[in-house]
């Protein structure tokens, strides 16, 4: 693929601000179709479909921020002379095409094509059909952007297609295809690696947990826990899971002042059969499975464990792979629980609502990545590259 220019990228970059900027009542009208034609009765799908000004205001400052960064194609890795006498230079390199599938978020138009293309891709973006004029506007005025600046508007393609169709795309793509990040639930994710034929990076389910150690602060443990459960249901990085140490002091009371600040707030509860012999009008968890579920809603599992370590089995047993907090005020205990928990973002006394590519000093994102391959959280524009090895020689032939 050719390498454009980092001037002419900042370029289109700054054209798509202005006239992003300049349609905000075609986009808001655009939106308020998507929003006429979608059912409330999800509401964490409703959160991510609706756009106001503050949200376009939010798409035109991360668009800014990718500008503002530095390119990250063509930088020099490595850089070895070997005792041979061939020059041996690694460098970052454009993955080529990626696609991304993805529901209801118009911003991820933005976010994902910004990055794409600041990181010389092609972006394939397969939005879904509940957003559908919303994205429609948002690449009109991509190819806006491209176009004043004389280039392809091939590089931010909008795939129109049902699930039968983006199924048939996948086995037998139309063109060359690098990598797909598949943004959704389990059946999406599940959906994609079944049929696709290239690299397939997983942005994983949240159903993150939080665990009060014995050793904590109860307030700021109240805190935390309000702001990660309550504060925006509809993001992947929310609270699903509270697990307590029995050997909190004033453990009784304390899970009564829970359960009743937490359903204050709105949130309903299920506990696991420890924690209903406390909290006895609470509902039963029905069965393990449902440890494993991302909510996306005001509800939460409250269970109960015997030490650190039996909260660090029981989150690699169940968790995404994506957030986990540890409330301590025991350093040592901390270390083990950051040490061991299998997930992409491990946290000592602060929210899983910081798992985002902009509050980590990532910027804007592609998504949370819970692979382990290629690259494990916030997929920001430095991520999203993959290496080239460069070698220079004079006549040299392997003897």
């Amino acid at each position: 693929m050719r390498l454009i220019q980092t001037e002419k990228k900042n370029n289109v970059l700054r054209s798509m601000e202005r006239t992003l900027d300049e349609n905000r009542a075609q986009l808001l009208d655009a939106n308020k179709k998507d929003l006429e034609a979608f059912k409330k009765d999800d509401q964490a799908m409703y959160d991510r479909l609706l756009i106001n000004d503050k949200k376009i205001n939010g798409m035109i400052q991360a668009i800014m921020q990718v500008r503002s960064q530095g390119d990250p194609i063509n930088k020099v890795i490595t850089d070895k002379l070997l005792e041979n006498g061939l020059q041996v230079v690694n460098k970052t390199a454009p993955f080529g095409t990626i696609m991304i599938i993805y529901e209801s978020r118009p911003d991820v138009t933005i976010e994902a094509a910004v990055l794409a293309f600041k990181a010389n891709n092609k972006i394939l973006l397969k939005g879904g059909k509940e957003a559908i004029h919303s994205n429609t506007i948002l690449v009109d005025l991509w190819h806006q952007a491209l176009q004043e600046n004389g280039l392809s508007t091939e590089y931010i393609q909008f795939l129109k297609m049902d699930r039968t169709e983006t199924q048939q795309f996948l086995k037998n793509p139309t063109e060359q295809i690098d990598l797909i990040v598949p943004r959704g639930g389990e059946q999406l994710i599940t959906f994609v690696k079944e049929h696709a034929k290239c690299a397939v990076l997983v942005s994983g389910r949240g159903n993150n947990f939080l665990y009060v150690d014995q050793n904590s602060d109860w307030e700021d443990s109240i805190k935390v826990i309000l702001d990660a459960k309550t504060s925006k249901i509809s993001a992947c990085n929310a609270l699903d899971k509270i697990l307590i140490n029995k050997n909190l002091s004033s453990y009784h009371n304390k899970m009564i002042a829970l359960k009743h600040i937490l359903k204050n707030n709105g949130v309903s509860i299920l506990v696991d059969s420890d924690v209903k012999d406390v909290l006895k009008e609470e509902q039963l968890i029905p069965k393990d499975s449902l440890w494993e579920k991302e909510f996306l809603a005001m509800k939460c599992v409250i269970g109960s464990v015997d030490s650190t370590m039996d909260a660090i089995q029981k989150i690699n047993k169940y968790s995404g792979g994506h957030s986990a907090t540890i409330m301590t005020t025991n350093n040592k205990t901390a270390s083990l629980f950051m040490e061991q928990v299998d997930c992409a973002a491990v946290y000592h006394n602060a929210s899983t609502r910081f798992t985002d590519g902009g509050e980590m000093g990532v910027g804007a994102e592609l998504a949370i990545s819970t692979d382990k391959l290629h690259h494990r959280g916030p997929l920001g524009l430095d991520q999203l590259v993959t290496n080239k090895y460069y070698v220079y020689g004079n006549g040299h032939i392997r003897e």
